[in-house]
Parts: structure tokens; sequence; C-alpha cells
């Protein structure tokens, strides 16, 4: 399946750019973190829930972002090494990037058009909000930053 997602660009947080094309035929669980934020202890359920998925075809992806209370305020090297040491994650990170505004990333723009928040609202409301799209890029659920990793794995198992 051809859709817009898998022609977007992304920059890993280690450095290097491509296109999410690369993810297609899997199911994925997009969500923008931060590290000084209450939610910050998701890391560690969006980490079990990879562990747990990924041989059946789920990728989480994890995108720093900073425009909610300055939560995200390190570089790419102090991100990696938080959510390595705190939190062991070894599902892709990304490099920092905006969810709202002038400068908002491609990725979320889409997002927020394919699945809006409450009452038909784009924006993103803070950290932790997560997106879970189907295999073919097409199909997108949309959750609160309250929603807990765990409590979607229902809806990720019937994606794969």
């Amino acid at each position: 399946m051809d859709t817009p997602l898998y022609d977007i660009e992304v920059e890993r947080l280690t450095g290097g750019a491509f296109k999410l094309r690369e993810y297609a035929g899997k199911v994925l669980l997009i969500v923008n973190t931060a590290s000084e934020c209450g939610f910050t202890p998701q890391y560690a359920s969006l980490e079990k829930l990879y562990e747990t998925y990924r041989d059946r075809g789920l990728v989480v992806l994890g995108f720093p972002c900073n425009q909610f209370g300055a939560q995200e305020p390190g570089n790419s090297e102090e991100i990696a090494g938080f959510c390595s040491k705190n939190y062991g994650v070894s599902f892709p990170m990304f490099a920092k990037i905006d969810v709202n505004g002038e400068k908002t990333h491609p990725l979320y723009a889409w997002l927020k058009k394919e699945a809006r928040g409450v009452l038909g609202t784009e924006a993103i409301k803070w950290n932790f909000t997560k997106f879970l799209v189907d295999r073919n890029g097409t199909r997108v659920e949309r959750f609160a930053p309250r929603t807990t990793p765990e409590s979607i794995t229902s809806e990720i198992e019937a994606l794969l």
C-alpha cells in the first residue's frame, strides 16, 4: 500500500535521515517524548510493548519534543543516554522535533490530520501523545498522554 506516511523523511537520534518507507508493513506506535515529564516513566511501558511485540511487527518510534514545559532540554546525545540508562530503550528514537506550530514536523502534520484529538482538535496537547498506525500506513488511532501504553495492547494486537 502506498501512503503519504511512507514518503515522510525523519532523522535518527544518532544522525542520518531516511524515509518512513523503511517501516512499511509494520504496525507503528509513534510517540512524542520528553525526559523531564510526569509521563516520562511511560518509556518503560513503551519498551516493554516493543520487546513483547516487535517480532510480530510492532515498531515503537520515539520523537523527543521540547514544546511542552521545556521538558526535553537535552541534545541528541543527552536524550539517548537518558533513555538508555534509565529505561533501557531499544526502540528507534529520532531527532528532536516540533509537533505543533509553524515548524511542525511533516510526520506530525500528517498524524494530526489523520487522527484528530478531543472535539476534533488537531493540536498535540502534551508529551506522550500516542498514534497507532496499521501495517498499510493508513489507519491511525490517537491516544492521550494519560493513556498508558499497556492499556492499548488490545488495539495493537488487533493490528498485528
